[in-house]
């Protein structure tokens, strides 16, 4: 079983670094792309982040794997292999190398998941990390308390999500987007999900995109299409989120243990 730094020594080499040409402390977003892989869609976000005056570290979780794409789809998009609490020990890892970067602000962390990674950062929100867990030998030994938001992109709440309706325990702000066409989950059961969430005092806020799942992706996959209206619109929410939490002078909620 991993322990953080062994986890973050694995992600590190194949995290993308996007952000200002300086070496000042500035809040980071970290970003986790879904079960397709990184896609071309992240980079937009990124730049967003960038725009913003973030740093955004963008993370393969399958390239210290040895994950090819086809072995991705046909493996972890099914749910055969690493599910969400296994992705939140990357989630986790992450968060715990990143902020002891000196070219971080480390009290002001952004997280970003789409579907799969959206999943994982959800289970990091909401395990009991007082014991060994999430894949992680110590996954208590990261704080969660400099986490000020999170953007969940059309996240996976599905039947494999057996946690989905487990309260989270560190409550940042949060922007959920739900796609209207998701053949992965009604809008019922997503808005089920975050209504929940809500219970725990985050300022959750949520947007129906009248589109399909992976509708930023500039790919078509039937039943996913993409749609550039769209992407524009969730590029600019994303952004808009990291310029107001950078301000924000309230810190995020938390419950149980960090």
């Amino acid at each position: 079983m991993d322990t953080l730094a062994s986890r973050w020594a694995k992600l590190a080499p194949h995290t993308t670094v996007t952000g200002p040409d300086d070496d000042r402390p500035r809040p980071a977003v970290l970003l986790f792309h879904g079960c397709g892989g990184l896609r071309d869609h992240l980079p937009l976000y990124a730049a967003a982040a960038k725009a913003a005056g973030w740093r955004a570290y963008t993370v393969d979780s399958y390239a210290g794997r040895g994950f090819s794409r086809a072995f991705a789809l046909a493996t972890v998009c099914t749910g055969l292999v690493l599910r969400g609490a296994e992705r939140a020990g990357d989630v986790l890892a992450t968060l715990y190398g990143v902020s002891q970067m000196p070219e971080v602000d480390s009290s002001r962390i952004a997280m970003a998941g789409w579907s799969h990674g959206g999943w994982g950062i959800m289970e990091a929100m909401s395990a009991d990390r007082s014991g060994p867990g999430l894949t992680l030998s110590d996954p208590g030994a990261v704080n969660l308390d400099p986490v000020i938001a999170a953007y969940l992109a059309y996240p996976y709440v599905g039947f494999l999500a057996r946690n989905r309706m487990r309260p989270w325990l560190h409550c940042p702000r949060t922007l959920a987007v739900i796609a209207r066409t998701d053949h992965l989950t009604s809008v019922r059961n997503a808005e089920r999900v975050h209504d929940m969430v809500r219970n725990c005092g985050t300022d959750i806020e949520t947007w129906i995109a009248e589109g399909t799942h992976s509708f930023d992706e500039p790919t078509s996959a039937p039943p996913m299409r993409h749609d550039p209206d769209l992407t524009a619109e969730a590029v600019r929410r994303f952004r808009a989120l990291l310029e107001d939490v950078a301000v924000a002078p309230a810190a995020p909620a938390s419950a149980g243990i960090d």
